[in-house]
């Protein structure tokens, strides 16, 4: 199915009907998992933990600044930065749950050696070093914290990003240029060609490829596009995954372009970008906040435009309120996880012909 779907339009089926069907899961035993990493991913976690607990996040280790740059730069950790967000998102609402939430975001004040590290990284870097195996460190911390879900690394190495950069010397505009690091790529001036990993064809965690193959649907961003987004589509099992898994897939925008990374583009040339990297990713629907696109942060955008970009990758484009009220380009919790209902019950599981 293609074509636009405003989501006032879409089959709101109740959950009794839904759960009549024969082969429909459970709404509390859909497996969804979700690829990306930052702030977006803890967005769309944040959203997917209401409506279901067979949930994994699968989380790029690209990450080079801050916390978890020092960490893997001094110790060769994988970067426990973005693990430790998906952590956070995923735990409850109860008193427990937001008190660990809170205890491993919280990061050491002062100049000394602790300055800056946040509990969390440091929790998790002492639980790979005590067991050996970053898996099953994370399930120790995900049990601790009562998570509702797992947290996976995409990779069991740390990898790097490496972006070809058109103008990033402002003297010479028209040179492409290479730029290392999902640090340093982040805040590039000039645009953004393409990525690539380093080292290249890492592997995949082997769990990781196993939640994208035995999910019901797969969520893919939002999220820094170039360093969050794009990395899953690069490793090469999780990508044949991808492409091959009967799942559903289902591809969140972002709100904004982001400064540097994707600054200037359209909702249309995100999407290009996705093909470019990933020709062989067919994706069943892709969810676009609708103020974004009728004059919010991406202006007034081609509707007819974005509809045919959704249309190659064979997607229906959904149009939905999923931002926050305050009018930052941050996702409300509440809402997406609305549109996620909306659209898992009005799409449905795959067919067996997938």
């Amino acid at each position: 199915m293609t074509g636009y779907v405003p989501a006032r339009q879409q089959l709101r089926t109740r959950p009794a009907e839904r759960a009549s069907r024969p082969g429909a899961p459970r709404p509390n035993r859909l497996k969804v998992a979700a690829l990306g990493g930052g702030q977006g991913l803890s967005a769309s976690l944040s959203a997917l933990r209401r409506l279901t607990t067979e949930l994994t996040a699968v989380v790029t280790v690209a990450d080079d600044g801050g916390s978890s740059g020092r960490l893997r730069a001094e110790l060769g950790v994988l970067p426990p930065g973005d693990l430790r967000k998906a952590l956070a998102a995923l735990c409850g609402d109860d008193e427990w749950g937001r008190t660990w939430s809170e205890v491993i975001q919280q990061r050491f004040a002062g100049t000394g050696e602790l300055g800056g590290h946040a509990v969390g990284n440091l929790l998790i870097v002492a639980l790979w070093e005590k067991l050996g195996d970053p898996v099953e460190a994370l399930n120790w911390v995900g049990r601790l914290l009562n998570v509702q879900g797992r947290v996976l690394p995409m990779s069991a190495v740390p990898l790097d990003i490496e972006a070809q950069v058109r103008g990033h010397d402002p003297l010479r505009p028209a040179e492409v240029s290479a730029v290392r690091g999902q640090a340093a790529v982040a805040i590039t001036p000039g645009t953004v060609q393409s990525i690539r990993l380093l080292p290249d064809g890492p592997p995949a965690v082997p769990e990781a490829v196993q939640a994208v193959l035995e999910a019901d649907w797969v969520v893919l961003g939002p999220g820094s596009w170039f360093t969050s987004v794009l990395p899953h589509l690069l490793v090469p099992d999780l990508a044949k995954a991808l492409t091959g898994t009967r799942a559903r897939r289902l591809l969140t925008l972002n709100l904004a372009p982001q400064p540097g990374e994707t600054e200037g583009f359209t909702p249309q040339r995100h999407l290009e970008v996705i093909a470019d990297h990933a020709p062989d990713l067919a994706v069943d629907a892709i969810l676009v906040d609708e103020r974004a696109v009728s004059g919010g942060a991406f202006g007034v955008a081609d509707l007819a435009g974005l509809e045919q970009a959704a249309e190659r990758m064979g997607a229906v484009l959904v149009l939905d309120s999923v931002a926050r009220a305050d009018g930052t380009p941050r996702h409300d919790a509440e809402l997406l996880a609305a549109a996620y209902d909306r659209i898992f019950r009005t799409h449905g599981r795959i067919g067996p012909w997938r």
